[in-house]
């Protein structure tokens, strides 16, 4: 994660003289460029690095800095512990117990006092309310595998019911949402693709190493965060009952608040078979308008339903 990356940087700068960029990238497991953009954005945070050339080159922070108490507040500690707590929860890293054991003797005595009276007023989760434990062995099964590139081989359920054995070299893992998603190139596919780490059947990771490919899990993560996707208009009318549900997914700007109380509901999304679940999740509640479509396979899957119940 890049905030672990990024506090680590800083802690090991401040805990000696001069470290190279090389080992900077072996020790944190990304590229030179990364470390000379987390290099950057530090700077750009007030913390003053200056970089070295030559053989006993490298970056070191200037001699007339220090995180002292007075530029770090209680409340930044706060933050920053509650981010890290809500992390650890679920990956369960013993490098992540050393690096909150450090942020938090940063507090001092009626810090921590403050914070033994007060409690926690912030609290992060990142584990679904119904989460397996399966899945917090796989997520820590392919942070290894990522770590040390091995091939893993996956038996994955695609969202249309499709199940198929796949080798994929491990990226890195991201949350998305309410879950876990595995950032991999698929050599099924040729192609780095995602997979939902709770469609995943079985994993069995094998001592075969891969060659570092060039891609990286920003990288990724920004592709698909801005790929195109086909999408068609929807009209819905909703009934007044289901108000907060609809204003709470589609927001008020997309919401025209009928004389009867009933909403119209306009709104762009892709067609898939999560749409189709979400729409039938309000029953009678949901008229679909528009596109005909799309109405008709609405219509057609309820019909389904009430066939099962004869």
């Amino acid at each position: 994660m890049k905030i672990q990356r990024l506090l680590g940087i800083t802690m090991l700068l401040l805990s000696r003289k001069r470290v190279g960029a090389q080992e900077l990238a072996h020790r944190f497991e990304v590229s030179l460029r990364t470390i000379y953009r987390d290099i950057e954005g530090i700077n750009a945070a007030g913390i003053p690095i200056a970089s070295f050339a030559g053989s006993d080159g490298g970056y070191e922070i200037m001699d007339e800095f220090r995180i002292e108490r007075q530029l770090v507040t209680y409340d930044d500690l706060s933050f920053i512990v509650t981010a890290l707590k809500g992390m650890q929860s679920t990956l369960q890293d013993q490098h992540m117990d050393h690096l909150l054991a450090k942020i938090s003797a940063l507090f001092d005595k009626s810090d921590r006092q403050r914070l033994e009276e007060e409690g926690e007023q912030l609290m992060i989760g990142v584990n679904p309310w119904m989460s397996a434990v399966g899945d917090q062995d796989k997520l820590a099964t392919l942070r290894l595998a990522a770590r040390n590139r091995n091939v893993a081989w996956i038996t994955y359920t695609s969202s249309e019911g499709v199940t198929e054995q796949r080798a994929v070299e491990p990226i890195g893992l991201a949350w998305k949402g309410s879950a876990w998603y595995l950032y991999a190139y698929c050599r099924l596919r040729t192609d780095c693709r995602t997979f939902k780490l709770s469609r995943i059947r079985h994993l069995q990771v094998d001592m075969e190493v891969f060659p570092r490919r060039k891609e990286r899990l920003e990288d990724l993560d920004a592709k698909w965060g801005q790929r195109e996707r086909s999408c068609i208009t929807m009209v819905l009318r909703f009934h007044p009952r289901v108000r907060v549900r609809v204003e709470e997914y589609f927001g008020q700007e997309q919401i025209t608040v009928e004389e009867d109380g009933w909403l119209l509901v306009r709104s762009e999304h892709p067609e898939d078979a999560w749409l189709h679940g979400m729409l039938l999740s309000y029953g009678p509640d949901v008229h679909v308008l528009e596109p005909e479509t799309l109405a008709e396979e609405i219509s057609g899957q309820a019909k389904r339903v009430v066939e099962l119940y004869k």
